[in-house]
Formats: structure tokens, sequence, C-alpha cells
């Protein structure tokens, strides 16, 4: 299927407006030799737990299962955010990144699922293996950017896939609405198709509730500002923390915790939940080490902790 030219489609492929370079072979290849990664344990111990009772009135909550995988309940349904459940994220199930945390809520225990919300096609955010269960638990609606809906048809979620361009909005099963929303970031899942599919975070809007999840991305004013004066502050923003070093590699995808509470003032949000570190060795800093950067920018920014915060796996906010 072919999508209207735009500021982020070219006819072909998908691209970050503003001629951001994206990195190549060469790069990734540098990094690679040149890598200081500092050593994680091959196992964190946690408690996983069921999920609390969903609201009975307006309200939301978010509880993180690992990485960026979370589910957020509310009284017009309930959404799996970028859910994966195995225990490596690679091309094969043998292979790549290996879990460090069980997922914070067994499987046993998630409640019905209304609808899934996928980011982009990398495996540590879209896993098939994930899906195909979730199909088999007969999900009514996956909502993903432009171009996945074939991808998810391999996970037998074609048929009940809805592909939103940036700014775009769909209403969810329960009356809740999702929007897409840019994010500074890329796709490939493997050789020959890298940016066919489009990219992006969602607002997700039930009642007098808004949750912004950003999905992966670098940081970028303009867009946390858009989004500000598009949806209003949301009420609880999941922002990314982890997998930034180096810098040099990492900047043009993929904020740091000082730029996450950045973009936590420059959206608004009342409240923040630090997600997308913890659970897989994917770059260079330590497991614990987005935390204490975390603690530092907010004592620099006078923020409270009680304002931006992380969970651990199974741990819920409410808003």
């Amino acid at each position: 299927m072919a999508w209207p030219v735009s500021d982020h489609f070219n006819g072909e492929r998908f691209f970050n407006p503003g001629g951001i370079r994206e990195r190549g072979w060469r790069d990734l290849l540098r990094w690679k030799f040149s890598s200081r990664a500092e050593v994680w344990p091959r196992s964190v111990g946690v408690s996983p737990t069921a999920p609390p009772a969903p609201p009975a009135a307006d309200g939301a909550i978010a509880t993180w299962i690992g990485h960026s995988s979370t589910l957020l309940q509310t009284r017009q349904g309930n959404f799996l955010i970028d859910p994966v459940y195995s225990e490596r994220i690679g091309p094969v199930s043998w292979a790549g990144p290996h879990r460090v945390t069980a997922p914070g809520i067994p499987w046993s225990e998630l409640p019905a699922i209304d609808a899934v919300l996928i980011s982009h096609d990398h495996f540590d955010h879209c896993d098939l293996p994930t899906l195909k269960q979730l199909v088999r638990r007969n999900v009514p609606l996956f909502a993903a950017p432009l171009g996945h809906k074939k991808l998810l048809s391999s996970a037998g979620a074609g048929g009940r896939t809805v592909e939103l361009d940036w700014w775009q909005a769909h209403e969810l099963p329960g009356g809740a609405s999702v929007a897409l929303v840019p994010a500074l970031h890329w796709c490939r899942r493997r050789p020959g198709d890298g940016n066919r599919r489009l990219w992006g975070g969602f607002v997700v809007r039930s009642g007098n509730r808004t949750v912004y999840y950003a999905g992966d991305t670098a940081y970028s004013a303009g867009i946390f500002g858009e989004i500000r004066r598009r949806f209003g502050k949301p009420e609880l923003a999941l922002l990314p923390i982890g997998a930034y070093e180096p810098r040099w590699f990492m900047s043009g995808v993929h904020m740091n915790p000082a730029e996450a509470v950045r973009a936590h003032r420059g959206v608004g949000a009342q409240r923040s939940a630090g997600v997308h570190w913890g659970t897989f060795h994917l770059t260079d800093e330590g497991r614990e080490t987005p935390l204490r950067a975390l603690d530092a920018a907010l004592a620099e920014a006078g923020i409270p902790r009680e304002e931006f915060f992380t969970l651990p796996p199974g741990g819920s906010v409410t808003v």
C-alpha cells in the first residue's frame, strides 16, 4: 500500500523531519569494536504479581511489566503497550539479548486485553511470539504506525490491525481513544527493510485522563511542545530513560535521563514514570546507571522524585 508523500514519507521510506542523519553499518561496527560496555547481572530477582483491580471510575492505572511493556487499565478498557514476554529478543528465539528480569505480571495474571499498542518494529517492542499468544487470547484490536499491518499479519493480527499516521486518532473498544504521535527514531527488522514502517508514540485518552507513551525517541522540544499543545498536559507520561550510551551513537534516537526530565517538563506531565531500562542489556551503560542519572537530573532541575519516578517490575501507578 502506498501512502501520500509527507514531511516524514518520501513515497518509499519514512524519515525524521529536519535532516537528522541516521547511523549506518559503519557506525554500528565502530560502536561495537570500541564499546566499553558496563557489566550487567545475569539476572535480577523480581516478584511477579497480579495487577490491581481496574479503576471503577475515571482514572488510569499503569503497571510496568518490564522494558517498555506496560499494562494500562482504565474504566474504558485494558491496553497493552509494546508487550514482550519472550526470554530473548531478536530474529530467532535462541539468540539476542536475554531477559534480566522476569515479566512483572505473569502471563496467566494478565486481564482481558481490549487493545495492543505497538510503537515500532524493533524486536524489543514488537515481539511476534508474544503477539501470537495475544491473538490466541482473542484480543480484538492492534494499533500500530503505518506499514506494520503486513508484519503483524505474520502473528495472525493483520485483520485486527489499525494503522495510524502521526497525529491520527482511533477510537478503541470501550470508548477510549488512541493517537499516534511523532518520535525521532527509525525502523528495521532485517537488511533491506529499513524505514519501510513508521514509528511513534501514543496518547491514550480515557474519560478525563490522558496518558502519553513516548515510545523510543531522541529529545525534541518541538515534538513534546506540540503534543502538549494538541492534547493538553497528560496526567501520566511513560518516558524512556535507558539504552542511551554511547551518546555519539544513540543521541539521535534515544534520550538519556537528563533529556527525559526535559521531556517531562516539555510535555507538561503531572507525573512521569521511567521505562525502557533494566530488562535487556542493549547498550553500554550499566543496568542501574539510568536510575542514578535520573536522580541527578531531577535534583538539578528541582523536581521531586514523587513527580518523576521508576517502578519495579509489577509496580503500578494510579492517576
